[in-house]
Parts: structure tokens; C-alpha cells; sequence
């Protein structure tokens, strides 16, 4: 655990330095890209999908709602395996995906709220298109390199990576999701980077206003994010007040209710 108000913890073999996966938290990141790329005239947040993607005329779905999860495509894409669940979703499988776009949604656009790991991984293939740059180097370009963030990345090295341990004490492997799923949950970050990171856009605001990545709850922007062995929580109060705490355990509940606990017990003994 990261935050303003405590020193760093660190139990159960947990590693500051060492890369662990954050999951959804990806998105707030694809999020920033967008905006920057708003910023800098190369797209609008309302532009329709299909300008940069080859779905289906008038889908009515827009940049924007593909990054607020109002897109009305549905929570994950469908024929997903158990065990590694997007080993096999590839660029390929999205792209036979964005042909038929329009029969996966479950409601119109910008109607109503349903969160959405394909609807980034759209996402992320519309941002790519409209800068003719790979996912990757629009991360470094965009989010990283201006924030002075190297220890954010797609595939860190093996011997780098902190990995749940199954019941003979070896590393389990990790899902499978450096493939199309990428820019929807498949990142990997130090803690200490990852908290670099929020710090320096929900603080800071070093690249901005936050993207409409960010969840809210009254004054607290958060997000979270999980795979099957690890899940994260992140957020910061208009005061400056922010936490980020990584576990190894993919029960994203527990992982939330710890550090909004603690984000409570911080502020009812801050003297603002």
C-alpha cells in the first residue's frame, strides 16, 4: 500500500519494485491517451467508431462512449475460455468482432452504463488506427514520457514480474491479456510506478483534466482492477488525499473495501 497519509506497507512477499499486473487500471491510462490525442487536434471525443475502424455505419457509438462504458456493447467479449480467459482473443478475433459491432450491443448508446472490457479493447483499436502508432508507443508518447514513467509496460521481464504462488510455493501463471484485450486491462507497473502515475493525474493534473476513464464516487475519483491472482484500488480526494493498494488476490471486494477503509480512516483524522 502507497498513499499520502502513511508510510508505504509492504506484507506477504509483496515487492515495491517489482511488476505486478493492475488490471482495469489500464484503462484510466488508454483513457489519457485519448484525451491527448483530443488535445492535440488528432481526434475528437465524440467522433464516431467507425471513422477509424471499419464497424458498421452509423453504430452511434463514439470515442467518448466507449471510455465512459456507455457504449452498449456488453461487459466481455463473448466465447471467452475459463482457464486463461484472452489467450486467444487476439487482433484477429477483435477485428471479426468490429464488423458486426452493431449486433453485440444490449442497449443504444449513451443510454445506459454497462461496464465494458471490449468496449475498450474497441477502444484501443480506434486510437491506434487514428495514429497509425501501436498501442504501446501511444502509452510512452502520450501518458509515460511526459510523466517521467518507465516501469509501466505490456511485458515486463519474467524474472521482474511478482506473481501469486500456487500450493507448491510456485509462481502461478498469469492470464494471457498483451493481445487486443491490452488497452482494456492488460498492463503491468511496479506499485511504486502505478502510484507515480495516479499521483500525477488525479493530484497533480501534470496532462490535465482526468479522462472520463475515472470512476467517481461524491468527491472520490477511483478506479480498481483485476485478474484472476491480483486486483488493485486507486483514488485520490479533491484534497490531495489518495491511496493505491495492490494485492495478490484476484477478490477485487476485498481489495476495494480495504482501501476505502482506510481512505475513511485517513480523512476523519486529517486536520482539513
Amino acid at each position: 500500500m502507497l498513499s499520502s497519509f502513511d508510510e508505504p506497507r509492504v506484507e506477504h512477499g509483496h515487492d515495491l519494485d517489482k511488476f505486478v499486473q493492475i488490471g482495469s487500471l489500464t484503462k484510466a491510462l488508454t483513457g489519457t491517451v485519448l484525451t491527448s490525442l483530443a488535445s492535440a487536434g488528432m481526434l475528437q471525443l465524440d467522433d464516431p467508431v467507425e471513422q477509424f475502424i471499419p464497424a458498421p455505419a452509423h453504430t452511434g457509438i463514439t470515442l467518448r462512449h466507449l471510455a465512459e462504458h456507455t457504449s452498449g456493447l456488453p461487459r466481455v467479449p463473448p466465447g471467452l475460455h475459463r482457464r486463461d480467459p484472452y489467450a486467444s482473443f487476439d487482433i484477429a478475433a477483435l477485428d471479426a468482432l468490429i464488423q458486426r459491432l452493431d449486433s453485440l450491443t444490449t442497449s443504444a448508446p449513451g443510454q445506459t452504463e454497462e461496464y465494458s472490457n471490449l468496449g475498450y479493447a474497441v477502444l484501443g483499436a480506434a486510437l491506434c488506427a487514428a495514429s497509425g502508432a501501436s498501442y504501446e508507443d501511444l502509452l510512452q508518447e502520450h501518458v509515460l514520457a511526459p510523466l517521467g514513467v518507465a516501469e509501466v509496460m505490456s511485458d515486463p521481464p519474467p524474472d521482474l514480474r511478482l506473481c501469486r504462488r500456487g500450493m507448491l510455493g510456485r509462481p502461478r501463471r498469469p492470464w494471457t491479456m498483451d493481445g487486443a484485450i491490452l488497452p482494456a486491462g492488460g498492463l503491468w507497473a511496479t506499485p511504486r510506478a502505478a502510484a507515480q502515475v495516479m499521483t500525477a493525474l488525479l493530484v497533480d493534473r501534470k496532462l490535465g483534466e482526468p479522462a472520463p476513464s475515472w470512476q467517481t464516487a461524491g468527491p472520490l475519483l477511483w478506479h480498481n482492477g483485476a485478474t484472476r491472482d491480483a486486483s488493485v484500488f486507486t483514488g485520490a480526494m479533491p484534497d490531495g488525499t489518495w491511496i493505491f493498494v495492490h494485492r495478490l488476490s484476484g477478490q477485487a471486494e476485498a481489495t476495494d473495501k480495504l482501501a476505502i477503509n482506510l481512505l475513511k480512516q485517513a480523512s476523519t483524522t486529517s486536520p482539513h
